[in-house]
């Protein structure tokens, strides 16, 4: 493993939905550079049968709580698809910046990302606070 790059684990499902995903959503709409991170993402990552994830992965719908490396805040935040992102509650989109950057880091991991505005952001994941696969939910 190159220096730098950390390794991402993701259920077999998450990445069959987020490969469809990427290939509805594909429509150059200036979102391009995201999609084609994520792309690099699903290719690089270890894949496992949803039942046998590890209850410390990121993975669709985990909730998580992060530490901002600069600030020392906390957040909790929700990995969710698209449809259902709603950053000012918490629920942020995979094919967010941020959200690409949590998607299958364990905890104790630091998620780094770049914002819109072009600033490097890095946050650790402190813990998982809820997991759908961990709580028996093998189809969210």
């Amino acid at each position: 493993m190159e220096a730098g790059t950390l390794e991402r684990t993701l259920t077999e499902l998450d990445h069959v939905r987020l490969l469809n995903l990427l290939r509805r959503d594909t429509r150059g709409d200036g979102s391009s550079q995201q999609v084609r991170a994520v792309e690099d993402l699903l290719d690089a990552s270890a894949l496992v049968p949803s039942r046998e994830v590890a209850p410390d992965v990121v993975t669709m719908y985990s909730q998580v709580l992060v530490q901002d490396i600069q600030t020392g805040q906390r957040n909790t935040l929700t990995l969710c698809y698209p449809a259902d992102a709603e950053p000012a509650v918490g629920f942020v989109s995979v094919l967010s910046p941020v959200g690409s950057a949590l998607l299958g880091l364990r905890v104790g991991s630091t998620a780094r990302w770049a914002t819109p505005a072009g600033d490097d952001k890095a946050a650790e994941i402190l813990a998982i606070l809820f997991q759908p696969e961990a709580s028996g939910d093998y189809a969210m």
